[in-house]
């Protein structure tokens, strides 16, 4: 049997680990590994990019800011997820604010340090990324549209650090952050749909708030739709193997999404729609393997 302060001590582990949104970050961090062995550097040997010191350091810099934006997010946020979210933010709260702030400022600092290994221009990088994360949590999450969309960049960035390291400029690189993009602007604004409730009680100009929920309906109908252009682009334009299968997934599962949508009036809904968005990010990071499955053995050996 654990004692009471064995106990305690678990549940403070499980609270910085809610916090920092661990899962997410680990899903980052294979998306980053997935799109240098599989579009960025797709000549070199896969245990050439595994096994890249620079890589690794770009990858732990990239999660290591990340995880510092969830920090100092849930900080400034503390109140109004008291509301949109109680049982989590109880759990949260099991971590003192001071505390929070201590791991963020040693998150960062971490951040550069691994980031000077590589070179002085990835350090500026990450610098200016970390300053944008602050600024956004601080000020701009407050505000419609300029608040989405700097979300939805801050969520690309990490990749252009890879994407930088390579020196890759094909034109398929950015349609794939294109349709990213897209749909993590989605996200961003069902989590202003769900989080309505505690967004009006502290004064958060998001789009729900000034607009209202219909607005936002159709600017996310508008996203989805425009999601096809980039899906279009991929499919019949670039060789992406079998990856295929995933864009013609996503149209099926945007389209449950958005049927969805339009019967959503409950925050339950609206979690639900949070959480199919997450899944078509996360099986598109999967699915990076099936560009290349053909020579997957070959580029192993």
């Amino acid at each position: 049997m654990l004692s009471r302060k064995q106990k305690h001590f678990l549940l403070k582990f499980f609270s910085l680990f809610s916090v920092v949104r661990s899962y997410n970050i680990l899903v980052i961090v294979v998306a980053q590994y997935l799109t240098s062995v599989y579009i960025l550097a797709p000549k070199l040997p896969i245990k050439k990019v595994l096994f890249d010191p620079n890589l690794l350091m770009l990858v732990l810099a990239s999660a290591s800011a990340i995880a510092g934006g969830y920090i100092i997010n849930s900080f400034y946020d503390s109140e109004k997820d008291l509301i949109n979210r109680p049982r989590k933010t109880m759990l949260d709260k099991l971590v003192s604010q001071n505390t929070k702030l201590t791991g963020y400022f040693v998150l960062n600092f971490l951040s550069v340090v691994f980031a000077s290994y590589v070179s002085f221009r990835a350090v500026v990088f990450f610098s200016i990324y970390i300053f944008g994360i602050w600024f956004y949590s601080h000020k701009l999450k407050k505000h419609p549209f300029v608040g989405n969309i700097t979300a939805a960049i801050l969520a690309v960035i990490p990749f252009f650090a890879v994407f930088i390291y390579y020196r890759n400029f094909d034109l398929v690189i950015f349609v794939h952050a294109t349709f990213l993009f897209l749909v993590i602007s989605m996200r961003e604004l069902v989590k202003d749909l769900e989080n309505l409730k505690g967004d009006l009680a502290h004064n958060y100009r998001t789009i729900p708030v000034v607009y209202g929920e219909k607005v936002s309906k159709w600017m996310l109908t508008t996203l989805g739709g425009l999601t096809l252009v980039p899906i279009t682009l991929l499919v019949t334009k670039f060789e992406i193997g079998y990856m295929h299968y995933f864009f013609y997934g996503s149209i099926l599962g945007l389209g449950v999404f958005l049927i969805i949508l339009w019967k959503s009036a409950k925050r339950l809904h609206y979690v639900v729609l949070h959480n199919i968005l997450k899944f078509i990010i996360l099986l598109g990071v999967i699915s990076i393997v099936l560009i290349d499955v053909d020579v997957l053995l070959n580029r192993i050996l």
